[in-house]
């Protein structure tokens, strides 16, 4: 199936697996087991479906907020594995959204709500203390939006966490020194507290352009360098202050470009 969406043409593509892939122009956006919903194909969705267990035991109910929707894979694992939880989805593009719920239909009584509305503006909508888990997926053109990694943003983010809330944001960086990732981890740092960065070690080590994910909370988080080690491929986690460093934080007012993923990178 394919169709033309804001986004650009949206296809559902069958593997021999058993799953569906959600490519836009040819991009692979989300890989779905329908048979299998807690099945992550991704790694980085992996990893982050990692830390939603580290900070949350299976069959509990939890609220979450997805910024970023695609195929809907990390809010499908969400209710298959903590039945009855609350979740709202922010996904501006709303033909994405209708062609993936005709392809990749949701089961019934999922407690998946989307909201055609962009990430910053709908963050805006939630109330305070409303939220157990915020993850940050959003990408436009292989890159992470700008307004979607500044103080002003992680602000909002950290007033609609409840106190024991965490922040998981997936982004992508290769250069050299990693200067985006230093700089949003230091801004999330500021914003809501202290947390861990998981990635590749070759990744954090600036020798590979590919997926870190950033995790941040007031309150303390769970050891998840067992995960990540038990992880194929594993994964390190450092603090996340010890990759920001003396990064400057990233503002709406100072100008800024995030990286790009180069055409030959998987976002896997």
């Amino acid at each position: 199936m394919e169709r033309r969406t804001g986004s650009g043409l949206a296809s559902v593509e069958a593997e021999q697996d058993g799953t569906f892939v959600l490519r836009v122009d040819g991009s692979p956006q989300s890989q779905v087991d329908l048979a299998d919903p807690s099945h992550l194909s991704f790694e980085y969705m992996r990893r982050i479906g990692d830390v939603v267990d580290a900070i949350a035991p299976r069959r509990q109910p939890i609220a979450v907020v997805h910024v970023g929707g695609a195929a809907l894979s990390l809010p499908r694992y969400v209710a298959v594995t903590r039945p009855r939880s609350r979740q709202i989805v922010l996904e501006p593009d709303e033909d994405l959204t209708d062609f993936v719920r005709e392809a990749l239909p949701l089961p019934k009584r999922s407690g998946i709500k989307v909201r055609p509305v962009t990430g910053r503006a709908g963050i805006t909508e939630l109330y305070d203390d409303s939220t157990d888990v915020l993850i940050l997926d959003a990408f436009e053109h292989e890159a992470v939006p700008a307004n979607l990694v500044t103080a002003e943003f992680f602000a909002e983010c950290a007033r609609v966490l409840r106190p024991t809330g965490v922040l998981v944001a997936n982004l992508i960086d290769g250069q050299a020194g990693l200067p985006f990732i230093r700089r949003t981890a230091a801004t999330v740092l500021a914003a809501i507290g202290p947390g861990a960065v998981l990635a590749e070690r070759k990744i954090l080590r600036g020798k590979g352009f590919g997926n870190v994910i950033l995790v941040a909370s007031r309150h303390p988080l769970p050891d998840l360098v067992d995960a990540g080690r038990r992880a194929q491929p594993p994964y390190d986690a450092m603090p996340l202050q010890d990759l920001a460093g003396k990064a400057t934080p990233l503002t709406d007012a100072a100008p800024f470009t995030p990286p790009r993923a180069p055409a030959s990178v998987f976002r896997s």
